[in-house]
This record gives structure tokens, sequence and C-alpha cells, in this order.
């Protein structure tokens, strides 16, 4: 198997997908594993690491990758129902590039106005941890509870 790093940013400006194959069966890519930049029936909230505009500019951008991958890849997300990464998830765990291409309201996007409008709309509320956990994440070394 064979991992590529994708830098897809938008969810977060450090966020990245790993597209895997496996050269045993094929060189095309079998898989890839978006994190909160894509999942099934929706993308990543733009607004938890940095302004929701930007990060849905950064995540517009970064999702053009992704729509070029073949329809059959699967996409294995890192959240769904449930989760408060994003508004309109499945709960169905996986999915593909091309069930997405059809099906995902926030995917399916092509303008990249368009997009940012309704990425930045209908925002819901931050989850009380949020904030403290980003910190973490980044590297603070003394985040009050």
């Amino acid at each position: 198997m064979i991992a590529t790093v994708l830098h897809t940013p938008g969810h977060t400006p450090e966020h990245l997908c790993l597209l895997v194959a496996d050269r045993t069966r094929a060189d095309e890519p079998w898989f890839v594993l978006t994190g909160h930049t894509l999942m099934v029936g929706d993308l990543g909230r733009t607004e938890l690491a940095s302004s929701a505009t930007q990060g849905a500019r950064d995540l517009f951008r970064s999702i053009q990758r992704l729509k070029e991958l073949p329809d059959y890849v699967e996409v294995l997300p890192g959240a769904y129902a449930g989760s408060v990464c994003g508004r309109r998830l499945s709960g169905k765990p996986m999915s593909t590039i091309g069930f997405e291409k059809q099906h995902n309201q926030a995917f399916r996007i092509t303008d990249a106005g368009e997009f940012i409008r309704f990425m930045t709309a209908e925002i819901p509320p931050a989850p009380p941890e949020a904030a403290r956990l980003r910190a973490i994440n980044a590297g603070a070394t003394a985040v009050a509870a």
C-alpha cells in the first residue's frame, strides 16, 4: 500500500487527506481518508479554526482536488451523523466520490461565491470545548480546563 498526502485546508488550515492505493492490485487509488474535509452528506465546518469565509475559500479549492478523483474511490471520513463538525451528515460511515458528487449538496456546488455563501450560512454554535481543544491540538502546553 502507498499513501499520498493531500493538503486540504478548509476545516482547519493544516487539514489533510490520505489517498491510498494497493499496488498489489492496481496503481489506481482505492480509497481516501478524508478526515473532516469530505464527509458522507456534508463538508467540514470552516469557522472553528479560522474565519468562516477564509475557511470556505480554502475548502472550495481543496474539494476541487477530491472531485478530480475517480468516482469509484471510497471515501472514509473522520466523522458521521452525531458529529458537530458537519451540518447534514449521514449515519452511513463511508461513501464514494461518485455518490457524494451526486448527493452531497455542498460537494456539488461549482461556483466559488455560491459555495462560500452556502458554507457561511446557518452556522451552528461552536461546541463548548472547541477553542480549548484547538489550543491543545496546536501545541499549547498550559490550557485551562
